[in-house]
């Protein structure tokens, strides 16, 4: 019985300093976490739509006179300048044509001379009572109408020379031509709405953009133009960016150039066009194209990195590290993504210390170890000054 006394008193022992080393124990230390002020700048809000290049000038090259294709005078896919030769359609049947206006036309000045001689005649002879009034007048009717006979010939001359000119086919535009439609020795049709279609030329600098705007852009642009907080873009000449699909960013500037009068209603868009520089012909007709517009004037913003932000259901939010590095629950609004971080719209000062690593570990009201550290400043796409538009 001493021995079990004796036993329990010694078990009594240990669990009393087991429960004395419990209570001296020290608390875990508060968990480190990343802390950044939000960035400070002037930024652009950007709206991006998919969009397709379109030549400025497109002509089907068609001939205007009918016969046999004598010659070509180009090479397929070349850059061609306008006023070039490019088909020769047979002009010998048409060079006869001008040459039989040409000998009706001296035919009719002749006649006409012929006739002022008559008329002159006649008016001395008829001082003299020596011709009656009516052969005078018929005199003079002959002269007219050998007057007006010249003007017709001479009309005759300038279409049958105009017939032997049409032979020759030219550019009408400068660009880049597609290949040939139709080989020597076809006979053209030309001069109709069923002409030949010998060609096809694409012009190359300027080029189009083209892009569809939605009815909520559209409404957004609209009453941004209202409040006075952007120009129209009928009034000054918006910047435009455009990226091709191989293309990192948005490396050409152009200006925006068109809006259409109305939205089409099977799709609720609105047609928009923007005219881009590219003498080095890097732009090709027909290539799907990135176009960024700015979507808002220039404003002073906060930046955050979107994993700072939390959700709690449909609201958005932040901790905050306060002086006594005690977590703090902040809502806040959001806008768009610029350059890879979150516009903080509400919500937020400059000088708070936001956790931006970490913030799955923390809670309202938790002790943290903040570590401060500076959000990268990444190159900003800057709003070019808008340009008077041309009348």
């Amino acid at each position: 019985m001493n021995r079990l006394w004796r036993l329990s008193l010694v078990g009594l022992v240990f669990l009393l300093a087991a429960c004395q080393q419990q209570q001296v124990a020290p608390p875990p230390p508060p968990p480190k976490v990343t802390v950044s002020q939000p960035v400070v700048r002037e930024v652009v809000e950007w709206d991006e739509y998919t969009g397709r290049l379109e030549a400025v000038e497109s002509v089907d090259v068609r001939a205007r006179v009918s016969g046999y294709l004598q010659s070509i005078h180009f090479t397929d896919g070349e850059v061609v300048k306008k006023g070039a030769l490019l088909f020769v359609i047979d002009p010998r049947p048409y060079q006869a044509e001008l040459n039989r206006a040409k000998a009706a036309l001296e035919q009719a000045i002749a006649r006409y001379g012929r006739t002022q001689k008559d008329f002159a005649r006649a008016q001395e002879l008829i001082k003299s009572r020596a011709m009656s009034q009516e052969d005078v007048d018929t005199r003079a009717a002959d002269q007219r109408e050998a007057q007006e006979a010249v003007q017709a010939a001479r009309a005759a001359v300038e279409a049958a020379q105009l017939n032997v000119e049409f032979t020759q086919v030219r550019a009408p535009i400068s660009g880049r031509i597609s290949r040939e439609f139709v080989t020597v020795g076809n006979l053209i049709n030309g001069g109709t709405a069923d002409s030949t279609l010998l060609t096809r030329i694409v012009s190359l600098d300027p080029i189009y953009g083209y892009f569809d705007v939605d009815e909520r852009a559209y409404l957004k642009y609209s009453r941004l133009w209202r409040n006075g907080q952007r120009p129209g873009s009928r009034e000054v000449n918006i910047p435009v960016y455009l990226g091709l699909a191989d293309e990192t960013g948005f490396p050409h500037q152009g200006r925006l150039d068109f809006i259409d009068n109305r939205l089409d209603p099977n799709t609720g868009t609105m047609t928009g066009r923007a005219v881009f520089p590219n003498s080095d012909l890097t732009l090709t007709p027909g290539l799907f194209a990135r176009i960024r517009l700015p979507g808002s004037n220039q404003y002073e913003a906060l930046l955050l990195p979107d994993g700072a932000i939390g959700s709690d259901q449909t609201q958005r939010f932040a901790f905050v590290v306060n002086d006594q590095h005690t977590v703090e629950y902040r809502r806040v609004e959001l806008g768009p993504i610029i350059n890879g971080l979150r516009v903080i719209l509400d919500g937020l000062k400059p000088e708070e210390w936001v956790i931006v690593n970490g913030v799955q570990r923390v809670r309202t009201g938790a002790k943290v170890d903040p570590q401060p550290q500076a959000i990268p400043r990444p190159q900003a796409l800057p709003m070019p000054e808008a340009t008077a538009a041309k009348p």
